[in-house]
């Protein structure tokens, strides 16, 4: 099974880098499997040091700004426990994880992570389907270059009304945001 989540890994000065990834996941989450892009920092960082934090969470306004770049200040987050990293402090579960193996041979990399220690910080806020609306475009933001624009405007389109039917103010922030991101590919093209 894939799950939505955010990364966090420790860059080149030691500081916290945060990206959203979808792992493959062990049914016991004893295990995963990353598969980044071999130019992302993410993967560069786990070349480098080889640990980090995989994180559960509904704040999916966080999720849409890891994934169009726009974290600009590190979210609040505490050392890890048993790998040199980051836990984020408002997160519902997190997993610190060593990679066991990697496999550069295809156009993603594979990263197979151990998981050594996992924990719950709060309760998941449950199924809202504005959240899941914000996880796909979000999905489909960090896909501009490869899936036709046109494409992802119906799709953000379909989306947006979801969210307008179902969500609070974080995932209409989310959305915005997702949808500048959509109006800046289609005028740098």
């Amino acid at each position: 099974m894939i799950l939505e989540a955010l990364v966090t890994t420790t860059d080149a000065d030691g500081g916290l880098h945060l990206a959203p990834m979808g792992p493959w996941v062990a049914d016991d989450f004893s295990r995963f499997t990353l598969r980044p892009f071999p130019t992302s920092s993410t993967y560069q960082n786990l070349l480098r040091h080889p640990e980090g934090v995989l994180h559960v969470t509904d704040d999916v306004l966080l999720l849409a700004r890891a994934a169009v770049g726009q974290v600009r200040e590190a979210p609040p987050a505490r050392p890890a426990g048993r790998v040199g990293g980051f836990v984020l402090e408002d997160c519902c579960r997190y997993f610190e994880f060593v990679v066991r193996s990697v496999d550069a041979s295809g156009p993603r990399v594979s990263l197979e992570a151990e998981v050594v220690l996992s924990g719950r910080v709060r309760d998941f806020f449950g199924f809202n389907r504005a959240k899941h609306a914000v996880v796909e475009a979000a999905i489909l933001a960090t896909r501009l270059h490869l899936i036709p624009l046109p494409e992802v405007a119906v799709e953000f389109a379909k989306l947006r009304v979801i969210v307008g039917k179902t969500g609070g103010p974080a995932e209409h922030r989310a959305m915005d945001l997702l949808e500048t991101k959509l109006r800046e590919a289609e005028v740098g093209r």
